[in-house]
């Protein structure tokens, strides 16, 4: 595959990308700004999500829950930006970040792999802001995530846009039904997808299509590693990994 996408291409290769951010049990709490601090600072590139906040703001948090990361009860659509920015994230003092804010403190100096958590059934919105702030954002950056239709979108309205499916095996998800699992990502829906690269499960490692694609000039991002031992196990099988609870 060519290289239309300069500095942001060569970046998916190396340096290893901090799986939200370069967060520590104890210490920096995932998806924080100080957790992408660290992982610039470490030299690493930062891998995080992003929902949509009920008045249309890309918020930088994983879950679609707020309980786990805040101890408050709800769903993070339901609540306007400001209301999440109040936040507290793990007994710290670290805030929700607003995606803004996260790439203003990035800057140039990581690779940023930005997960849309796209709601089932709902492309468009985040699709939409995330776009609008890579606009003014002069730092690399890619979308990853695994509903193909988000891809899609991406690919119809601004294909310059470099793009990473993520998948893995969506039989081992118990809380998924059927039309869900046949409708987010498995490399089956790489034609509607249209990505640029592949981000995939450790657990799909190796796999004959996997480097069928592979060979074609599809680089293949692994996630998540945590610990040496499972990157040493698939490294051969893959071109950079995402990581966490270890220095890569």
């Amino acid at each position: 595959m060519s290289n239309p996408f300069g500095e942001a291409w060569d970046l998916l290769f190396h340096p290893p990308v901090a799986h939200r951010g370069l967060w520590t049990r104890g210490g920096a709490p995932e998806n924080s700004l100080a957790a992408f601090q660290a992982a610039c600072e470490a030299g690493y590139g930062v891998e995080l999500d992003v929902h949509l906040s009920s008045d249309g703001e890309a918020m930088v948090f994983h879950d679609e829950d707020l309980k786990r990361m805040t101890g408050v009860e709800g769903k993070l659509r339901d609540r306007t930006a400001a209301d999440l920015g109040e936040l507290t994230l793990k007994d710290t003092d670290e805030k929700i970040p607003t995606l803004r804010e996260t790439l203003a403190l990035i800057g140039r100096r990581a690779m940023v792999h930005i997960e849309l958590k796209t709601a089932y059934g709902e492309v468009g919105p985040l699709e939409q802001r995330v776009h609008e702030l890579l606009i003014d954002h002069a730092g690399p950056t890619c979308v990853i995530g695994f509903n193909p239709y988000s891809h899609a979108w991406f690919a119809d309205r601004f294909p310059g846009v470099l793009r990473g499916l993520d998948s893995y095996d969506y039989k081992q998800v118990p809380h998924m039904n059927e039309a869900q699992r046949e409708s987010f990502a498995r490399l089956e829906h790489v034609a509607i997808a249209r990505p640029h690269f592949l981000a995939l499960h450790i657990g799909m490692l190796p796999d004959e299509q996997v480097a069928k694609y592979r060979g074609e000039g599809m680089p293949v991002v692994a996630w998540t590693v945590r610990e040496p031992g499972q990157w040493d196990a698939v490294k051969d099988y893959c071109d950079n990994l995402i990581f966490e609870g270890f220095e890569a």
